[in-house]
């Protein structure tokens, strides 16, 4: 079964949705969005455990994928080099450093470079809601608030991390990285070596632009497909036009050529669906 198979349209998408005027590009927005989850939900797939049996415990670093998979790796999309913050910088410096670097939240690593959490604007929300308001925790408050408070009174890095950091290697899938993305909320995701040193960052935009390729980036690879499955002879008489990810195959081949042709094609990434319009000859 296609990985998209379990998801409706984008159309079908449209049409669930509340009645509204629809901004430019939105329907296209839409689509992508469709077929985004699709690729995150073929990442969670490979990861589902049988039914009855026990779930282990959660991996905060994907494993690196075999060798010659042929999927966008993590190390193609991230940036280098990644902004970090050490464990002994004071909250107020990390507060103008996350201004100054329009980020939410930056990782905070030791003196030998390895990520040992990160911390947030909500880390230091909590720590100046508490200064402004002079609040203390009551007998009657709940553990988490409790433990939040205790947090807030810390003055560095290290106190006002949360911890351990959810991290990925530069090894891993993309589509791992955006399955961790999704599970975790994490706008950005530091990228560790084996070591768990810091080597670069990856943010959820480019995730998402990479999992989700427009139809001329489809059709381009096809082409390449019938390049390498084609005889020269036979190229010229094949068509391919892509709409939304579905591929349509017309002209002339060979039958078993046909066949690997329309198999290799239903195999590329973000490919919805395949109309096999081919004849044999």
């Amino acid at each position: 079964m296609n990985q998209h198979e379990n998801f409706s349209t984008g159309a079908e998408a449209r049409r669930s949705l509340p009645s509204r005027p629809w901004s430019p590009g939105e329907g296209t927005r839409q689509d992508m969005l469709v077929r985004y989850l699709g690729a995150v939900a073929a990442a969670a797939a490979e990861h589902a455990e049988p039914v009855g049996q026990p779930s282990p415990p959660p991996v905060k670093t994907p494993p690196e994928p075999a060798t010659g998979s042929g999927a966008p790796l993590v190390r193609d999309v991230m940036e280098v080099p990644a902004v970090s913050l050490h464990d002994d910088l004071r909250y107020r410096e990390i507060a103008r450093l996350l201004a100054r670097e329009h980020v939410g939240a930056l990782p905070v690593v030791d003196a030998q470079d390895r990520v040992v959490g990160v911390v947030s604007e909500s880390d230091l929300l909590a720590k100046v809601a508490m200064e402004a308001s002079g609040r203390r925790p009551r007998p009657v408050d709940r553990l988490r608030e409790r433990r939040l408070h205790d947090k807030a009174r810390g003055e560095t890095a290290a106190d006002l991390m949360t911890s351990p950091a959810i991290t990925v290697l530069p090894g891993a899938t993309v589509a791992e990285a955006a399955w961790l993305a999704s599970l975790s909320r994490l706008k950005r995701i530091p990228v560790t070596d084996h070591e768990g040193r810091l080597v670069g960052a990856v943010g959820r935009d480019a995730l998402l632009q990479t999992l989700i390729r427009d139809d001329s980036g489809i059709q381009a690879e096809v082409e390449d497909r019938i390049r390498a499955v084609c005889p020269p002879g036979d190229r010229t008489s094949v068509a391919v036009t892509v709409h939304d990810g579905i591929v349509e195959l017309s002209g002339r081949l060979p039958m078993a050529t046909g066949a690997r042709l329309v198999a290799e094609t239903e195999a590329i990434a973000d490919v919805v669906e395949v109309k096999n319009l081919l004849t044999a000859v």
